[in-house]
């Protein structure tokens, strides 16, 4: 059952979500909303979904980055994003640690805000401690895009969008980003669009 997402203006999506607790998870009512996730998050596609964007206010999040995704990528793109495929897991309260400066800036885009795009400075590195959905505690330590999509999930579970961080300059249509943006490396988006000191 696919669920409908969340878009940027409902109330849910602004509130920092309750943390489950020990006697919620594995339940069935949290293993079925974990399957409904991962049935929309393959179907929107994305690669990451946090349960307030389907109208859960609770701190739990799946993320999944498929090679399929990634198969028409060009390789330069890849590398310079450092994005390689991460396996479907489930991340339930989860914390997470910068080990680095919010200083890498791509181009990010969120299934809450269908048809734009922008830059986004992130963290390239970061830790994060959760439970899986079994109740586990797990540790990620996670480089380059898998860090970026934990930062943007997590900043979900914390009422925080991407449009809350990004280069107001950048922001755009996925149109004009394919027209104009995309085929662009990061260093000159960098120079184009970074905000003034």
């Amino acid at each position: 059952m696919r669920i409908k997402i969340a878009s940027a203006g409902e109330p849910v999506l602004r509130n920092v979500a309750r943390p489950l607790t020990r006697e919620e998870i594995g339940t069935d009512r949290i293993s079925d909303l974990i399957a409904y996730m991962h049935e929309t998050l393959a179907d929107a596609p994305g690669v990451g979904l946090a349960a307030p964007q389907i109208g859960e206010s609770l701190q739990l999040m799946i993320v999944e980055d498929k090679a399929e995704y990634q198969a028409a990528l060009p390789a330069e793109e890849l590398a310079e994003r450092e994005r390689r495929p991460v396996p479907f897991h489930v991340l339930i309260n989860p914390e997470i640690e910068l080990l680095s400066p919010p200083e890498v800036s791509f181009y990010e885009g969120c299934l809450s805000l269908p048809g734009f795009t922008a830059m986004v400075p992130r963290a390239r590195a970061v830790r994060v401690r959760a439970l899986n959905e079994a109740g586990a505690p797990v540790v990620i330590e996670a480089e380059g895009w898998y860090a970026r999509i934990l930062q943007h999930e997590i900043d979900h579970l914390n009422g925080v969008l991407y449009i809350d961080r990004m280069w107001s300059r950048s922001f755009c249509s996925l149109e004009h980003y394919n027209r104009h943006w995309k085929p662009k490396p990061a260093s000159e988006l960098n120079r184009e669009f970074r905000p003034v000191k």
